[in-house]
């Protein structure tokens, strides 16, 4: 088979092990110490949803977004970012849910991993979003 045949099945294979992950573990957040002051947290996100947004995604989607594997936007990268945020969060969120091929690249649905809720993959989008702005 001629290696213009076979990239386009290897990238299938990427974007499938892309959500490949363990379902993710709910536990109560540990209740802070009352005299001790919140350290703040580097992104409005990150204090907003506790760290699930990042948790969900270091499981689900740092193996083609910090990469960047099939076109994937790297996180942080405010060049390749800028003109998905500025389409909005729903788009985004739609995009993420149900799956986008794009002209860069290819975004399976929920990153390629069925077990992720809705509400899930929007807290991954928002952590992205602010981590990107």
């Amino acid at each position: 088979m001629s290696p213009k045949k076979l990239l386009p099945l290897i990238l299938v294979g990427l974007l499938a092990a892309c959500g490949k992950s363990e379902a993710p573990k709910t536990e109560a957040p540990a209740a802070a110490p009352a005299a001790a002051a919140p350290a703040p947290a580097p992104v409005a996100a990150v204090a907003a949803d506790g760290g699930q947004g990042e948790a969900l995604f270091k499981k689900t989607c740092a193996m083609c977004h910090q990469t960047g594997v099939a076109g994937a936007p790297k996180l942080g990268d405010k060049a390749d970012w800028g003109p998905r945020i500025a389409q909005g969060k729903d788009t985004l969120y739609k995009h993420a849910i149900e799956g986008f091929n794009g002209n860069k690249g290819a975004m399976p649905a929920k990153g390629g991993n069925p077990a992720l809720k809705d509400d899930e993959v929007k807290l991954i989008v928002d952590f992205m979003i602010a981590r990107s702005e």
